[in-house]
């Protein structure tokens, strides 16, 4: 196969492996939200949600996180001086941390299907953000190789990690004002 062919299909990887770690810590938030349910409603939810984690974590994620890996080895064993280029090492560093946290859901997953659930919801919409960073910061590394500015850059992803944080607050206060909306409707 020709660099191209291999780097046209290393980025559908790429597409499909966030694509399924985004969606998975959706699923954990919901499968988080479950437990707060009335008994028979956690139970069908909390096996539905082991269900989808599953099927989404063993059948699309890993196998395009693996595929990634494997047509970005390919890549640079057609092209090896990509090696000698810094914006290739932090790169490679991204996708190693990017690494780390596939398997730290993993971890989490496996946590949750033997129901123990030791963060909060609010904790897993912050975590979910964390996929968005790393796909932030791969995307501009590797579009702007040799013309990135770096103190740019850097000063730009700390704002955009703020202003996540910031709509991860404003929206969790939004939630909980429909929430306390919801439980006066109730008691009229």
């Amino acid at each position: 196969m020709d660099f191209l062919t291999v780097k046209a299909l290393h980025i559908i990887f790429v597409v499909s492996w966030f694509s399924g770690l985004f969606y998975i810590v959706r699923l954990f938030i919901y499968h988080r939200e479950a437990q707060d349910l009335e008994s028979i409603e956690k139970s069908i939810l909390t096996k539905q949600y082991v269900l989808m984690e599953w099927r989404l974590w063993y059948i699309i994620t890993t196998p395009a996180m693996v595929l990634t890996v494997v047509f970005g080895v390919w890549m640079l064993l057609l092209q090896p001086a990509f090696l000698d280029l810094p914006w290739m090492q932090i790169k490679l560093g991204l996708v190693f941390l990017l690494l780390i946290y596939h398997f730290y859901c993993q971890k989490l997953m496996n946590q949750m299907k033997c129901e123990r659930f030791r963060w909060t919801s609010n904790q897993l919409r912050i975590w979910n953000e964390v996929a968005t960073l790393f796909l932030v910061m791969i995307v501009f590394i590797v579009v702007l190789k040799h013309s990135l500015n770096w103190i740019s850059a850097t000063v730009a992803f700390f704002i955009l990690a703020l202003l996540l944080m910031i709509f991860i607050r404003l929206y969790k206060k939004i939630r909980e004002k429909n929430n306390k909306n919801k439980s006066f409707e109730e008691l009229d």
